[in-house]
């Protein structure tokens, strides 16, 4: 099915999946409201998380099913919305594919209608950073910019609004980049992609798998649009042999002569092209941590490639304050800085975060397992004067790497609250508490935005 605006008031859409960041809402919200007739399933029926959400769905004369699937919805249906995080080997989505309907995203459905020129960023971490800095930069010469995707803002919120010159800056994770395979739907103005480190492989069955569904974020560009890779990557060397875009490559240290980009200094960074060195003046950045200033460079160049001069995107990068549970300073007390990284969901992520802090550092850290190598963490661990763990899955295959190591931790801990309570002991003035996981959320906590805004609910009632 080719989607028309004008189409969407005769269809029955069948939404899978009312999802824990609103894509789900936004789709069924936005179909109602063109008049279509719709249906909300999801086999959870979790009063915490929907109770809020079903009155603005029977607003819209939505019909909900929660708790379960049933069959008939997705056969008597003319279109499903499928949530990124269901497989595509669901058996009701075979089902529906049985009797020839057909299946979109909200993405899919926004790539379809929509008109506003855009910059797509895709990676295994930095992505939400660089994404949210493009769009910090981007909105301040043209406030109708928007940002969605991954970021937990369906495109779908903003489509009837969005101006159709305004840039949208999308946020693109493999799951989403891996339903719009084959469909010709995504050629960005620029694409970007961050850096590539093992990650969902209890989702996928290998790497190259993986990667292969980042690599559609540039498949489909054009020889008139930019690519953009990380130089010093090895997860993405030969990338540039696989667009038919203009290839672009950031770097922590100093491009080959040969290679167009950008590239860090000591201090500041450099944008090369056409034969010019033009000075991007970077720091001093409110965020911490080099890979945040690789991140932001990833974010100018991006700027620049869409059309911006570095003199305008400098100082626009140097103000970017970050995002919530992203290396996030949650609040200080008694001199303690206490940092929500909840985000960090990866073994690399959480390395990155205690090599941009100054020690003494207290970690909170462990979660639930996505079959990932926790090697890259122990080479960092150290530089935490405290380790403490929190109950789950991932946190077995930890302390037997601690206990190896001979590193000494406390817990598991079977709640948040207890884990808090023991960094709080152990902090005294000029130290950092540093949550960061290193793995997935979901055996205590609904997701990892959820573990983040309980840390620091936590961390507020200490203030308090």
């Amino acid at each position: 099915m080719t989607l028309q605006l004008g189409d969407i008031s005769s269809l029955r859409v069948t939404v899978m999946g009312l999802g824990l960041h609103g894509g789900g809402l936004a789709s069924a919200l936005f179909f109602a409201r063109h008049g279509a007739s719709v249906t909300v399933t999801d086999n959870r029926d979790d009063p915490q998380v929907f109770a809020p959400l079903l009155p603005r769905l029977e607003a819209a004369g939505v019909r909900t099913v929660l708790g379960r699937h049933e069959p008939g919805d997705f056969i008597d249906t003319d279109l499903i919305i499928k949530n990124p995080a269901v497989p595509s080997a669901s058996p009701f989505l075979q089902a529906a594919r049985d009797h020839d309907r057909s299946i979109e995203t909200d993405l899919s459905v926004f790539l379809q209608l929509s008109t506003c020129p855009l910059i797509a960023v895709t990676g295994s971490k930095g992505k939400s950073t660089t994404a949210a800095a493009i769009h910090h930069c981007l909105r301040a010469a043209d406030p109708g910019a928007r940002l969605g995707g991954n970021i937990t803002v369906s495109p779908l919120s903003f489509l009837d609004e969005a101006d159709p010159d305004a840039p949208v800056v999308l946020e693109l994770s493999s799951w989403q980049l891996g339903d719009i395979r084959g469909r010709g739907l995504l050629a960005p103005l620029v694409s970007v992609v961050t850096v590539i480190l093992p990650d969902h492989q209890d989702r996928y069955p290998d790497m190259d798998s993986y990667i292969a569904d980042k690599k559609l974020i540039f498949s489909d560009q054009t020889d008139r649009q930019y690519s953009l890779f990380n130089f010093q990557d090895p997860l993405q060397r030969g990338f540039e042999e696989h667009t038919r875009a203009r290839v672009r490559f950031f770097s922590g240290r100093p491009l080959p002569a040969r290679h167009r980009g950008a590239y860090l200094l000591e201090r500041g960074a450099v944008i090369r092209e056409a034969g010019r060195e033009l000075p991007l003046e970077l720091d001093p950045l409110s965020l911490p941590g080099e890979h945040n200033r690789l991140n932001l460079l990833a974010a100018g160049l991006a700027c620049c490639c869409f059309g911006a001069s570095p003199d305008e995107v400098a100082p626009r990068l140097r103000a970017f304050p970050g995002i919530e549970h992203r290396l996030e300073l949650a609040a200080e007390v008694g001199g303690v800085r206490y940092y929500n990284d909840s985000a960090a969901t990866i073994p690399e992520a959480t390395a990155a975060a205690l090599k941009a802090l100054q020690p003494p550092i207290h970690l909170i850290t462990g979660g639930t397992d996505k079959r990932l190598d926790f090697g890259p963490l122990m080479e960092e661990i150290q530089r935490a004067e405290t380790v403490i763990l929190l109950r789950g899955s991932a946190t077995a295959k930890l302390q037997k790497l601690l206990a190896r190591g001979a590193i000494a931790y406390l817990g598991p801990f079977d709640t948040l609250e207890e884990a808090v309570q023991q960094a709080v002991s152990a902090a005294s003035a000029g130290s950092s508490v540093l949550f960061s996981p290193a793995s997935a959320s979901f055996e205590l906590f609904l997701n990892e935005f959820d573990r983040g805004r309980k840390f620091k609910k936590l961390i507020r009632a200490l203030a308090d």
